[in-house]
């Protein structure tokens, strides 16, 4: 069993293959599917994903920061009445986004603080979205950390240290499609630290891996992921597939 621990099944560009993508995920030994949310037009089509395959897809609540606009005071008020009215599994994609457009940035601090909050209340892991703001994150992950904050770092695109910091922190790093890339230092960074510090993720629709790069990717392509990772750590595709699995239910108790 493999555990994709980042995917967005509720794409508008996939609705048509919804339970297409979902079966097929499932037959390729990926059971188990965790949707990120975005803002609050994703959280319909992502609750009745939820709904409609309880035993495989689980969501999970947050704003994600390329979506923290003027409004993002009404957002973060309709991620908090969902978190209080409704089951789950997580709270994410929250985080920083700094790779397009600054303009919103002091605003995404504050709503990432908030989030984190509500996911130390709730006891809840935290899904970050880091692109172009590792170290940012970093810092306010350690400013929160109280000895009860999980987080994983998806798609994680940072250095070898700031991975070591993540670990030191109890974090974990979400490794998908990109590994499989020619231009990518993850397999440095991912023989920096341990394999109970990884979980699986496609970020499907996005960053199918080889050989599907610039294609829409899905959670089927997972076991493309775990092979590589396998590679690097010269380890059997079944031992990658048990312990990110152990790791993953370990952060979605």
């Amino acid at each position: 069993m493999m555990i994709d621990t980042h995917t967005h099944l509720y794409d508008e560009e996939t609705v048509a293959l919804q339970d297409e993508h979902i079966l097929r995920a499932i037959r390729a030994g990926v059971e188990k599917l965790y949707m990120p949310n975005c803002d609050s037009t994703t959280i319909y089509g992502m609750m009745s994903l939820a709904k409609r395959f309880p035993e495989h897809c689980f969501a999970m609540m947050g704003l994600h920061p390329c979506y923290v606009k003027e409004n993002y005071k009404d957002e973060l008020a309709i991620v908090e009445q969902q978190l209080a009215q409704n089951k789950f599994a997580g709270v994410g994609e929250v985080g920083l986004d700094f790779y397009w457009d600054r303009t919103f940035a002091a605003e995404q601090k504050i709503a990432f603080e908030q989030q984190i909050n509500w996911a130390l209340h709730y006891q809840l892991p935290v899904i970050i979205h880091s692109r172009s703001s590792t170290k940012e994150c970093i810092d306010i992950v350690r400013k929160k950390q109280n000895g009860n904050l999980t987080t994983i770092f998806h798609c994680y695109s940072g250095t070898v240290s700031e991975a070591q910091e993540i670990v030191d922190l109890g974090g974990f790093l979400g490794i998908g499609g990109v590994v499989t890339y020619k231009k990518t230092n993850l397999p440095e960074v991912l023989l920096s630290v341990s394999l109970d510090n990884i979980v699986l993720e496609t970020d499907a629709p996005y960053l199918a891996p080889v050989p599907y790069r610039g294609k829409r990717n899905e959670s089927t392509y997972l076991p493309i992921i775990a092979q590589k990772i396998a590679e690097v750590y010269q380890v059997s595709v079944e031992e990658v597939a048990e312990r990110t699995t152990i790791n993953a239910q370990k952060i979605f108790l």
